[in-house]
């Protein structure tokens, strides 16, 4: 990287390496992989990872067009990387040399033009790839990756409503087989037992569910955490950019490795606006998300 404080010998145990960096600056900044940095969430915290000298962020797109847009907007060239997730080879080797991993991407459900006839809604498709292609292999490729490339910590940004296998969202992009059985869909279960791969793999993890993402500023609300799906105060929803500024704090905070759990905000005037993340995981009280809950694929 270009922004080099002190060189540290490459075999300076980690947690010296990360005390000297809270005293002397970047010696060699943590390396942090984002997926889904052409994306919404991904992006914001690729561009927060940017602004801080403590990282040196590489941004993985899956196609030139995304990178060139990165570019145009003024993201550095030299630091974001075409790789499609659902290509085991191509993330390997996006991933070698890579520190830390932020997994942003998302299998994104659009409109497929038709309706159903029975309810007159319009029936959705996946047509960038189905959940079990990139929430299930391809995280599952990105954690290979991670791990391969010695990473110390996997932050996976997923989504809540996994306790519920009969939330909506499963049923999206789902089809009904002339045996009765399905296909497609249920994108909860297959983020679900990504997430749990995950936790099995070995690798320093954090597992982040947030409710329903807006398009609105970060940093002008009290957060919430919780598990399991709970509501107790405050909203089902929080803005993107307040979900990209916990994955970078995951990434920062020692505290963030080894949980799992769900975030959402109360609405802007509530409460007093989040700034201390210590605080705000303290306040789960050591509980986790509970994987005996819901199913997975």
């Amino acid at each position: 990287g270009t922004r080099q404080g002190p060189q540290a010998d490459e075999h300076t145990p980690l947690m010296l390496r990360l005390s000297l960096l809270l005293l002397v600056g970047p010696l060699d900044a943590l390396r942090v992989a984002v997926t889904g940095a052409g994306g919404q969430t991904g992006q914001h915290a690729f561009r927060k990872l940017l602004a801080l000298p403590e990282f040196e962020p590489v941004g993985i797109v899956r196609s030139e067009e995304s990178k060139a847009a990165l570019v145009k907007s003024g993201v550095p060239a030299d630091a974001v990387t075409v790789a499609d997730v659902t290509d085991e080879a191509a993330i390997a080797a996006a991933l070698a040399g890579c520190d830390a991993l932020i997994i942003g991407t998302s299998a994104k459900p659009a409109p497929s033009g038709e309706t159903d006839e029975s309810t007159g809604r319009p029936i959705f498709g996946f047509p960038n790839g189905q959940p079990e292609a990139v929430d299930w292999l391809g995280q599952k490729s990105q954690i290979d990756g991670a791990k391969a490339a010695g990473a110390i910590h996997v932050v996976l940004c997923s989504s809540m409503g996994g306790t519920d296998p009969g939330n909506m969202l499963n049923a999206l992009g789902r089809e009904s087989l002339p045996d009765g059985s399905t296909k497609g869909g249920d994108i909860l279960l297959w983020k679900r037992k990504a997430e749990k791969y995950l936790i099995d793999s070995g690798v320093p993890f954090t597992i982040v569910h947030p409710g329903g993402l807006l398009n609105e500023p970060g940093g002008k609300r009290q957060l919430v955490l919780g598990v399991d799906d709970e509501r107790t105060v405050g909203e089902r929803s929080i803005p993107r950019e307040d979900v990209a500024e916990v994955l970078v704090q995951a990434l920062r905070i020692p505290a963030y490795r080894g949980r799992s759990f769900d975030l959402r905000s109360m609405n802007e005037g509530e409460g007093a606006v989040t700034t201390d993340f210590a605080a705000l995981l303290d306040e789960l009280g050591g509980r986790d998300c509970d994987y005996s809950l819901g199913k997975m694929a």
